[in-house]
């Protein structure tokens, strides 16, 4: 792997001076990475180094047991309950760790290394977050913990103010960028996401055009880095990201802003981390730690942080009235509740699982501002149980996916009482007519009753914008009960990473 042929190439470098050797080895190295090296005859040295991944240094106790420690990690949450005191490495710092003491080394104009001063933060990364309690997985208890973390996230909001989007100080004494004067400047949003965060981003699209009246774009990050495009000064370039520290997505920022977009804000759920050191603006969710590899709880805080900002930019433009501001809060702070009736529908979402763990091939049709839950729903079914799943927009249907319906071909759909329900309704009568099996999440004031190839999960009344957020979570544990069914790895499926900070 190149892991070893770094060690090797370090070793063949090496005269007595691990510092000078990694110094050798890193100039010949290309891509990213962040490494940690021992080597046996400077036992109580460590020398770190990151280019594009994540890299921190833990320093440790002064005195008492455990003095004179410090450590390396990508994340602070490895850490937890060793120490709360983080220094953020950056992009192509050195440290040279020893017993009591470290250097840290950052590169100059020129690609030098020269002793720099990075600053020491207080970090609370609570071990416990990893205690399963009396749930089986990490993803199930993530998916219970929505209500919380969406109270959390949306703690504190009184009112539509852009102040909710003010940057993140650098260090103590310091002020963030102030978010009105970016809005006040914008005519455009473009909106960088990979995987579940795509989706969100998705989502947000429709918010954006139909209440912020604003012309938005979605790219997935790795696809806008590499094509050309035609950039706007005037748009607002939105990161959405759990981690904060996705490569597609931070290289797909880095390449906006040298296309002369300043104005950058990010959507993330880790304070501290790359993506929001280098925007200018930030609203910070409060999933807390996500372990499960699919994300849940991220999702959900996200497409709140990201319908506050749809709030926000609508009234900066002076199309918010006071009324819509009033309900569009009301429908938020109720968020929570709603969520825990939308949970207590887990029996009826087991007894679907049941049906699907014997199934190969699923699809999922939504319309509208719920296409892209059916698009999440297919990528969580597929990431945790290894069932072949695809999402259409229902509309689509005649355009080649119905010459997959069978009998065979569960047809997960979903079915908001919204002004596309006719649509969709008929949409519905061709998957029967030709012997698919149907699973519907229907708005209780739909009237799509259970019958013969039609299951009916009966949600709570139409929630009006806010739908996605409560017809995504019977997705999540359809996924999840099917996979505790064909019994694969729910917390950590094949092939996958948590967070993918690589390209």
């Amino acid at each position: 792997t190149d892991t070893e042929v770094i060690a090797h190439l370090i070793d063949s470098l090496y005269d007595g001076d691990l510092f000078e050797a990694v110094q050798g080895a890193l100039a010949q190295l290309h891509g990213a990475y962040a490494i940690a090296v021992l080597h046996k005859d400077e036992p109580h040295r460590v020398i770190g180094a990151r280019a594009g991944s994540p890299l921190i240094l833990g320093v440790g106790r002064s005195e008492g047991e455990g003095a004179g420690e410090n450590f390396l990690a990508s994340d602070a949450m490895a850490l937890a309950g060793v120490t709360d005191q983080i220094v953020y490495l950056e992009e192509g710092d050195v440290v040279d760790v020893q017993l009591g003491r470290y250097w840290v080394l950052g590169r100059d104009a020129q690609g030098a290394l020269k002793p720099v001063t990075r600053p020491v933060r207080t970090v609370h990364a609570h071990s416990g977050a990893a205690d399963l309690g009396p749930y089986r997985h990490y993803m199930q208890k993530e998916i219970f913990e929505q209500p919380r973390a969406i109270a959390d996230t949306l703690e504190g909001v009184e009112g539509i103010v852009p102040e909710l989007f003010d940057g993140v100080p650098a260090g103590p004494g310091e002020t963030g960028a102030a978010a009105w004067r970016v809005f006040k400047q914008i005519d455009s949003v473009l909106i960088l996401a990979c995987g579940t965060s795509y989706y969100s981003a998705c989502t947000a699209k429709y918010w954006l055009e139909s209440i912020a009246k604003i012309p938005t774009q979605v790219e997935i990050a790795s696809e806008y880095r590499y094509r050309e495009s035609v950039p706007n000064p005037k748009t607002l370039v939105v990161t959405v990201s759990q981690s904060g520290e996705t490569a597609d997505t931070l290289a797909a920022l880095r390449h906006a802003q040298s296309l002369g977009m300043e104005h950058t804000l990010t959507i993330c759920n880790v304070a501290t981390s790359a993506m929001v050191r280098e925007c200018k603006l930030a609203y910070i969710t409060r999933a807390g730690v996500e372990i499960g590899v699919a994300s849940t709880k991220a999702f959900t805080t996200q497409l709140a942080g990201l319908f506050l900002l749809t709030l926000a930019l609508a009234q900066s433009r002076g199309i918010l009235s006071a009324e819509q501001e009033a309900e569009h809060l009301k429908a938020m702070r109720h968020l929570p509740a709603a969520l825990q009736a939308v949970l207590a529908l887990e029996p009826q979402v087991i007894s679907w699982a049941e049906d699907f763990a014997r199934k190969e091939n699923a699809l999922f049709l939504g319309r509208g501002l719920h296409y892209p839950i059916a698009l999440e729903g297919a990528l969580k079914l597929k990431e945790i149980t290894y069932i072949h799943a695809e999402a259409y927009a229902a509309g689509e249907l005649k355009h080649g996916p119905l010459a997959l319906v069978t009998s065979e071909m569960p047809v997960v759909t979903v079915a908001p009482n919204d002004a596309l329900l006719e649509k969709l309704k008929s949409n519905l009568q061709e998957v029967r007519a030709r012997g698919g099996v149907l699973y519907v999440l229907a708005d209780a004031d739909t009237r799509i009753e259970t019958g013969e190839g039609l299951h009916v999960i009966r949600m709570p009344e139409h929630y009006g914008a806010l739908s996605p957020l409560l017809h995504v979570v019977p997705l999540q544990l359809l996924a999840y009960h099917t996979a505790c069914a064909r019994g694969t790895d729910v917390d950590k499926p094949r092939n996958l990473a948590k967070s993918v900070t690589v390209e």
